[in-house]
């Protein structure tokens, strides 16, 4: 299975990757949108972090072979596709974050925001919506968003 590897030592932490992610992972697909018109806005499945000052790095999922999230998820919201790709069914998720704590790369993030869903009183009603989010390769797409997006090829969407 194809998944993304960082080259530590191309990537000059432009962010353009997170850009891309963040618009991808969108339902606007438009970058200006994304940014200041969703709510909630949506968030980058990769992170760039600064190693020490002039090496910087992506880093992303690497839908792990053994996965430590799937075993830690008890409601199996986080999952392992036909394809290899360990992604999370929202739906089933519900917030506990079980899968963030478990992660050896910590790389799955918290997305929190007030949106209309069951409440106590019924349905339609303003509560906080509390799920995991990670990276999913881009399923719609034969090349992940941060791969492309990336000017010095810090990114590789390769099998190793």
């Amino acid at each position: 299975m194809k998944i993304v590897y960082p080259k530590e030592e191309a990537c000059m932490a432009c962010r353009l990757c997170e850009v891309a992610c963040i618009t991808e992972h969108s339902k606007s697909k438009d970058t200006l949108k994304a940014y200041k018109k969703e709510n909630p806005t949506p968030l980058s499945r990769t992170l760039v972090e600064e190693i020490f000052p002039g090496l910087s790095v992506s880093v992303m999922c690497r839908h792990c072979s053994d996965a430590p999230c799937i075993e830690a998820c008890f409601t199996s919201a986080m999952h392992r596709k036909p394809d290899g790709r360990v992604i999370v069914n929202e739906p089933k998720c519900v917030g506990c974050w079980m899968c963030i704590m478990a992660c050896p790369f910590g790389v799955i993030k918290r997305n929190q925001y007030i949106g209309e869903g069951q409440g106590a009183r019924g349905k339609g009603q303003e509560i906080k919506i509390k799920l995991s989010s990670k990276c999913d390769l881009c399923p719609d797409r034969s090349i992940p968003a941060c791969v492309e997006a990336c000017p010095n090829k810090a990114l590789a969407h390769e099998e190793r």
